[in-house]
């Protein structure tokens, strides 16, 4: 818990500094809407956009983006029906409806896109679909035990943490007391 009791999460405006800005919680909504009214790019994922604006706060230049990654997500050719288990997953293929309606044929309604699955497809240039219907019955069983929350999730972290120190707890006590950490500093 802060030291600095009584203390309440300021206005997102402008006039933060970077580190005020990472000593709060902010929604990804909330952090776009500001770049946005910075003349900032709002793309991206939360950790992204709150480094973009951090720097922009601070008056430092953003950092550059991964650009292989990014070019290689933008310049990708994305598969077309009709796809098969020869179809060969082309580089910077997303996670599209187009795959999980074919995942959801040859595996069953039980198909989702996991981590496991996400990866396989983001690093799966040059494999076929058949060996991705492999991979997601290989990983069942790791699949299948408790998996570290990614940061960008915090609030199932959280959801998470708490549930595990409280196992009677309701889901109205969990979200009662999610809003009361979002509303501390995280120092």
């Amino acid at each position: 818990m802060s030291a600095n009791k009584g203390e309440s999460r300021p206005a997102l405006t402008p006039a933060l500094t970077g580190a005020e800005l990472g000593r709060w919680y902010w929604t990804l909504a909330e952090l776009s809407a500001l770049a946005r009214e910075m003349g900032l790019s709002a793309g991206g994922g939360k950790t992204a956009v709150t480094a973009r604006l951090a720097a922009a706060l601070d008056g430092l230049p953003p950092e550059p983006a991964a650009p292989a990654a990014a070019a290689a997500r933008r310049s990708g050719r994305q598969l077309a029906a009709p796809v098969d288990g020869a179809t060969v997953i082309p580089p910077g293929q997303r996670c599209s409806q187009l795959l999980r309606e074919f995942f959801v044929r040859e595996i069953g309604p039980g198909f989702h896109f996991d981590a496991f699955m996400r990866d396989y497809v983001a690093r799966g240039a040059g494999r076929t679909l058949a060996e991705a219907v492999a991979h997601w019955h290989a990983t069942r069983a790791r699949a299948a035990e408790p998996q570290e929350v990614g940061a960008q999730f915090e609030f199932n972290r959280f959801l998470r943490d708490w549930h595990a120190t409280r196992p009677d707890g309701t889901r109205a006590e969990a979200l009662a007391a999610w809003q009361a950490h979002r509303a501390r500093p995280r120092d």
